[in-house]
């Protein structure tokens, strides 16, 4: 792996206008300029969130008439539909240069452009290996009522051609789906609470900041610890602060200067805190109510849905008590699936525990438990 960090870095520290450290690096600058100045076949892994191109023309506002904080960014917008294509398609170019031969990329868009970058990306050369859908649990109404509410987004995953090998942790991600394959719709809610980056105001420093559980499943999914992750249009550093705590190497283009630094604190307080199994072909089943045994989770506590108002209160036996208009007893999930109105719910993924500093989902609880017995 050195013959890949020492070159990806040592180009990256060369660059004016970059910080970093020793396994990191980010660069301010425009990425169809830095991405050429980058060594070839230099990345495990690129994951680009480049502007949409939405396309809004006017204000949004809710029924109470406050202000809906949409994406009304300079950087997302374009003069017409063959200027975004240019731009997308140079971009696309360099980052095929610069991945390994058997590296990956993955793409994140809405339907205002990931059809147009699916397009781009075949006919450049690279190779579909999936469409994820995100489902977001949490999703903007939609206010005017003229439209389907929009609650996803589509991740194109694809490597450098049709003959390329390719790196995908099958029992890694089979693992965390409670021993079930994992399909390609993943369920997780917007950025919020805590992890949302807000000024003294309340305001969102970014307007598209991506949710760290996504990031952690696109990592884990398709590199292995060492790996080079890239992102050319880095925002407010998610990327990278997820690559380093999953022990990753990474590298962040970023135009805005305002985002780079706001990405640069992110990335420096970042330590190894997602646990990795380290037997995920498979992993040592653990109740809910040896949780509670252990007091890891204390019976009587309430536990939330998704970090929302949806509360169910903690019981010795291990079930959970479904406040309001349910008022029912069962497991985590079965009382998933009944607060998200879904035929089934992993309860580990969707409930989160209130502490003093923000959330934490119960399946952290679970993964530290599991590596504390040494499993």
């Amino acid at each position: 792996m050195a013959h890949q960090i020492k070159p990806l870095l040592g180009a990256a520290s060369k660059i004016t206008g970059g910080c970093g450290g020793d396994d990191w690096r980010i660069i301010c600058g425009d990425s169809l300029k830095i991405l050429p100045r980058l060594p070839e076949k230099s990345a495990n892994l690129i994951f680009a969130d480049p502007p949409y191109n939405l396309q809004l023309k006017n204000k949004l506002y809710r029924p109470n008439m406050t202000k809906v904080s949409g994406v009304d960014d300079d950087w997302d917008k374009f003069e017409s539909f063959d200027v975004y294509d240019e731009f997308c398609r140079a971009w696309l170019l360099e980052c095929r240069r610069l991945l390994a031969d058997d590296g990956t990329l993955w793409v994140i868009g809405s339907y205002h452009n990931i059809g147009r970058l699916a397009r781009l990306m075949q006919d450049i050369g690279y190779w579909l290996l999936n469409d994820v859908i995100w489902k977001k649990s949490n999703p903007m109404p939609n206010f005017r009522g003229v439209r389907f509410t929009n609650a996803t987004e589509t991740l194109l995953w694809a490597k450098k051609s049709e003959k390329a090998k390719y790196t995908f942790n099958h029992q890694q991600m089979k693992a965390e789906n409670g021993g079930k394959q994992m399909t390609s719709v993943w369920e997780f809610p917007l950025c919020g609470g805590k992890e949302r980056l807000r000024d003294t105001h309340g305001d969102k420093l970014h307007s598209t900041q991506k949710p760290e559980a996504l990031l952690r499943r696109v990592i884990m999914s398709s590199t292995n610890p060492g790996d080079v992750v890239v992102n050319p249009f880095l925002g407010s550093g998610t990327t990278l602060g997820v690559a380093r705590k999953l022990g990753r190497i990474g590298v962040g283009i970023e135009r805005e200067k305002k985002y780079t630094q706001l990405a640069y604190k992110r990335v420096l307080a970042a330590r190894k805190d997602f646990v990795i199994l380290e037997n995920p072909i498979k992993p040592p089943r653990v109740a809910f109510k040896k949780l509670i045994e252990e007091r890891l989770i204390k019976k009587g506590r309430n536990i939330y849905f998704r970090q929302g108002e949806i509360k169910a209160q903690i019981l010795q036996s291990g079930n959970i008590k479904l406040n309001g208009q349910w008022n029912q007893i069962g497991s985590i999930h079965r009382m998933g699936a009944l607060a998200g109105d879904s035929a089934e719910c992993n309860g580990w993924m969707n409930w989160y525990i209130k502490e003093s500093d923000g959330f934490v989902c119960i399946n952290e609880i679970r993964e530290k438990y599991r590596s504390r017995i040494g499993t």
